[in-house]
């Protein structure tokens, strides 16, 4: 049989995406067919391409570092429950065991003891960097380790990005802006920040993991994704961490006093994992030109007295509020400016606060009720 000239376009054009086996490597585009009417052209094209994909497994094989932890065991969740397979590395400093447990059954779940301070070789073809700690009394236990699991860890995974020429999303942090003076906190804002004060390991190591993507891709053209997290909760929240959400609902739960650092005026945005997760999951999945940086966080702000006041009424537990003394450097506001993120990522949270508060003090309930003590539930 022979074919029409146009036919003959549409097959060769099947032929050469077949080739180089589409969802592996580079969409070949083709276009005109001697003068024949394209929008026809391309619904057969369509038509092919369809039939090519459904011969191929489009999952991806995602290296998650710090995949134990409160943020990365919902990710390693949310890949997975998409037919991803999930490589978690994590040194279980701040990771835990019981965040990951019930994925551990799942065969396209594979845990790896690693520090991202060594180098790793592995074959992914995404790569999420979550390692580090992340709450003031976790980076601080060991200030030199936290700036060289940014810095050195950055570089590491830099470097396994590079050999596998895939994407790489940082999960950095809104603490790049410091004590910002701009408010809210749009991402073209260079900060504000103490570079030898306490929190300086996380907030320098931070922003120098950022000053390295970038001069990755500048310098070797690599594929990077750059996110700022702002304040996040929800459940599997490490119960010692000392970030206020934890600290409020650990202390009302235990009938005790909440503690308010300063005079309770500060304010935070607070961001349910889940809709963090997802934002995080559309940048990874956005082209080649959206790099970020990105702000995803919750604009909605609240003074640390109304968020200690609405856990109190929500746990029901009669605590009253006492006062301590501010920690050095802590920042007196903290609201991103998500414009970008809702343009870009057609991304806004959807999680209001008291609903995140209520799902977050059940697993607290839950978790507290299993164990005697804080210190069995950390082990």
């Amino acid at each position: 049989m022979q074919l029409s000239q146009q036919e003959s376009c549409v097959t060769m054009t099947y032929a050469a995406c077949w080739r180089v086996g589409l969802g592996l490597c580079t969409l070949v585009w083709f276009t005109g067919c001697d003068g024949h009417n394209v929008n026809q052209t391309a619904h057969r094209v369509a038509q092919c391409l369809s039939g090519i994909l459904g011969n191929f497994d489009m999952s991806k094989r995602i290296l998650v570092t710090g995949g134990a932890g409160f943020i990365g065991s919902h990710l390693c969740q949310r890949l997975l429950s998409e037919g991803n397979e999930v490589l978690c590395a994590d040194n279980f400093f701040t990771g835990s065991r019981r965040n990951i447990l019930p994925l551990l059954s799942d065969p396209n779940f594979e845990l790896l003891r690693h520090d991202v301070t060594f180098p790793l070789s592995v074959e992914v073809d995404q790569i999420y960097n979550l390692a580090c700690p992340a709450s003031p009394v976790h980076y601080q236990f060991d200030p030199v380790q936290t700036t060289k699991t940014s810095v050195i860890g950055a570089l590491n995974m830099l470097g396994l990005a590079k050999r596998l020429r895939v994407p790489i999303l940082q999960a950095s942090t809104s603490e790049v802006y410091g004590d910002p003076n701009t408010h809210p906190q749009v991402e073209g804002y260079w900060g504000n920040v103490n570079p030898i004060g306490p929190r300086s390991c996380y907030d320098e190591g931070k922003r120098c993991a950022e000053t390295l993507f970038f001069d990755y891709r500048r310098q070797h053209q690599l594929h990077i994704k750059v996110m700022r997290i702002f304040n996040t909760y929800g459940p599997k929240m490490h119960p010692n961490d000392g970030r206020v959400v934890s600290n409020f609902i650990v202390q009302a739960l235990r009938k005790q006093n909440i503690t308010i650092y300063g005079d309770g005026s500060q304010t935070r945005s607070f961001c349910y994992v889940d809709d963090l997760v997802d934002g995080m999951v559309r940048l990874m999945n956005t082209d080649a030109s959206v790099i970020g940086p990105i702000n995803v966080g919750n604009p909605n702000e609240f003074t640390i007295r109304q968020l200690a006041e609405l856990v109190v009424e929500l746990v029901n537990s009669g605590s009253r509020v006492a006062f301590a003394e501010l920690p050095i450097d802590d920042p007196k506001q903290r609201q991103p400016d998500i414009t970008i993120a809702r343009d870009v990522l057609r991304w806004k949270p959807t999680v209001e606060l008291r609903e995140g508060l209520v799902r977050t003090i059940s697993f607290f309930e839950e978790l507290l009720s299993t164990a005697s003590s804080v210190s069995e539930v950390l082990q």
